[in-house]
């Protein structure tokens, strides 16, 4: 019990000197490391109050009893015992020093003032990063170009004959394309490019002129030389597509009667057409005419090339027009020029003046047998250069046509004043035609036909009206209706003059329909005697048409049958719709080369071929 005692008054003197050490504690405050700037953990202090006071020290005896701890008086000393017992206290084990908080230096310095922040500094990793596989980045072919490309887009466009929108597009598709080359690799002209080149080199063959085309030269080695010829062959390609197509000249320019639909490609369609293509320069050849006709006066053209003329090229001098009976010391000199034997006076006679006559047919002249200024600068081309400049003015014409004529459709050709039906490239109904006169001259466009119409009412068109009706009007009120015409006066004034269906229509008992511009027609005609005629050009612009109803037993099917449609005559007007939509065309081929290679030509009768030629000529 003694032993208890002493080991309970022990516990209370350690709990008071702890207790007396606490307020130290809280009044002391934290140290910081100099070095790392962290706290650094404190050290006990004994503190010794003013007032000294004994600790209670000695042994304890075993056979002490014990006492009671509220009687006791800590301060009084101990009894000695006989048995000394010796306390045991374990020392207090401290946690190892971390090395990282020991400062560098022994001696404590005071902490000096804080630095301004600085640059943070590269710390050398305790633990090395470990090794990052390699990548590899392929960059698309030609990107070592974009920069050059992009810089001379400009310089390669500055052709004047692209237009603002062709510009716009060919920028836009090399955008597209990140500014890489389309034609070019770092040797030259990759295979693509090559074959455009071929192409273009070629244009002679298509009757196109290799001067529009001028291919840039450059240096493999020199960047932006590379670069600006990829644009300037874009540029080239696009313009080669166009003329193919007919957009070297504007045929309404030429005349209002000539009203094709030009089907142009876009800058875009022929850069993605060509940049997609196995064989490009078969893909940019392609923009010609796909058409028997055109691949024949290819040919034609080909062979004429081939051969020289072998007619001794006369040198005729300028002078004053000749005509029929004149005398002129150049007479000589025209009739050698022509083929013709000499002759004792220097008379312009008869046989010179149709000899002169023939030659102005075939060189697309007025056939007048006047030997005038322009009939002298023909007979100063050698014969195979106008054969040429006839046959690439008649080419030109055939790329105003649709690429697709339609596997079914129907053709007249107004100088032949003939109209053919095709399927499936045969002819299945050829017949003659009478055409527009010189004055009222018949238009030259592409439509569909779409219905018939039996019994048809004329009316008469305001051309006609003006020029026949108003003045006949004007001297007899009854002018019209004993002509068979109705007259029929509108709201603000105007009139307007019909015929009735009959016998004596103008447009017959039937006549086919594709409305257009130019409110042309096919039709009957009262007058069929007229075709008997070589020469066939007597209306006011429609085609009449010898036989129709056996043309309508081509166009409208089995359906109705030309015994049907005749029952109908003299009924009233009716109206039948097409089976489906049945492609016309309304063309001016005046230089014809058949399967045999024979050249066939007819009359230059509204002299539109000699528009073209020398359209192109001006141009060139």
């Amino acid at each position: 019990m003694r032993r208890r005692h002493w080991a309970n008054l022990a516990t209370a003197s350690a709990l008071a000197i702890m207790l007396g050490s606490a307020p130290l504690h809280a009044e002391t405050p934290l140290r910081i490391d100099p070095t790392l700037g962290i706290p650094v953990p404190e050290q006990p202090v004994l503190n010794l109050s003013d007032t000294e006071a004994e600790i209670a020290t000695g042994t304890l005896r075993s056979g002490d009893a014990p006492q009671d701890p509220a009687k006791h008086d800590a301060t009084a000393p101990l009894e000695t015992a006989e048995d000394p017992v010796t306390l045991a206290v374990p020392a207090i084990e401290m946690p190892p020093v971390d090395p990282a908080l020991t400062p560098a230096s022994k001696s404590v310095e005071p902490a000096p003032p804080a630095a301004a922040p600085g640059p943070l500094k590269s710390v050398e990793p305790l633990v090395p990063a470990p090794e990052m596989p390699k990548v590899v980045v392929t960059l698309p072919p030609g990107f070592e170009f974009s920069t050059a490309v992009a810089e001379h887009l400009q310089d390669g466009l500055a052709l004047r004959r692209l237009s603002e929108r062709e510009r716009s597009e060919i920028v836009a598709a090399y955008q597209a394309h990140e500014n890489r080359p389309f034609w070019i690799d770092g040797k030259g002209w990759n295979e693509a490019g090559k074959r455009i080149v071929a192409a273009l080199g070629r244009a002679a063959d298509d009757g196109l002129s290799p001067n529009d085309y001028p291919l840039p030269a450059f240096e493999a080695s020199d960047k932006d030389k590379l670069a600006l010829a990829d644009i300037r062959l874009s540029a080239l390609a696009v313009l080669y597509a166009r003329d193919a197509r007919g957009g070297r000249l504007e045929p309404r320019r030429l005349s209002k009667l000539i009203t094709p639909t030009l089907y142009l490609p876009s800058a875009t369609e022929v850069l993605s057409e060509l940049a997609g293509a196995t064989d490009a320069g078969a893909v940019l050849a392609a923009y010609n005419p796909p058409h028997e006709g055109y691949r024949r006066l290819k040919a034609k053209l080909a062979e004429l090339r081939q051969h020289l003329d072998d007619t001794p090229l006369v040198r005729i001098p300028a002078g004053p027009p000749l005509k029929l009976g004149m005398r002129d010391d150049r007479v000589p000199l025209v009739r050698a020029r022509l083929g013709l034997g000499p002759s004792d006076e220097p008379v312009f006679d008869r046989s010179t003046a149709l000899a002169l006559a023939d030659f102005q047919k075939k060189a697309g002249l007025p056939a007048n047998g006047i030997l005038s200024e322009r009939t002298l600068a023909a007979l100063g081309k050698p014969a195979t250069v106008r054969g040429e400049e006839d046959i690439v003015a008649q080419m030109e014409r055939w790329r105003w046509l649709p690429p697709d004529l339609g596997v079914d459709h129907i053709m007249v050709n107004v100088p032949e004043m003939r109209v053919r039906v095709i399927r499936s490239g045969a002819v299945v109904h050829e017949a003659r035609t009478i055409i527009g006169k010189p004055e009222s001259a018949t238009p030259i466009f592409s439509h569909k036909m779409d219905h018939v119409i039996v019994n048809p009412s004329w009316y008469v068109p305001p051309s006609i009206l003006r020029k026949e009706f108003l003045p006949g009007l004007a001297a007899d009120p009854d002018y019209a209706a004993r002509r068979g015409y109705v007259v029929t006066r509108n709201r603000s004034g105007g009139i307007s003059v019909r015929q009735p269906p009959g016998e004596r229509n103008a447009l017959g008992w039937i006549k086919f329909m594709f409305p257009n511009e130019h409110a042309v027609y096919l039709h009957d005609t009262p007058n069929r005697r007229l075709f008997a005629n070589e020469k066939r050009a007597f209306s006011h612009g429609c085609v009449r048409v010898e036989n129709p109803f056996a043309l309508a037993d081509q166009v409208l099917g089995p359906e109705w049958t030309h015994e049907r449609l005749k029952q109908l005559i003299g009924k009233g007007e009716r109206t039948i719709r097409l089976p489906q939509p049945l492609p016309i065309h309304l063309v001016y081929n005046t230089i014809v080369v058949g399967a045999d290679g024979q050249i066939t030509r007819f009359d230059d009768i509204y002299g539109f071929h000699r528009l073209v030629r020398q359209a192109l000529a001006d141009r060139g």
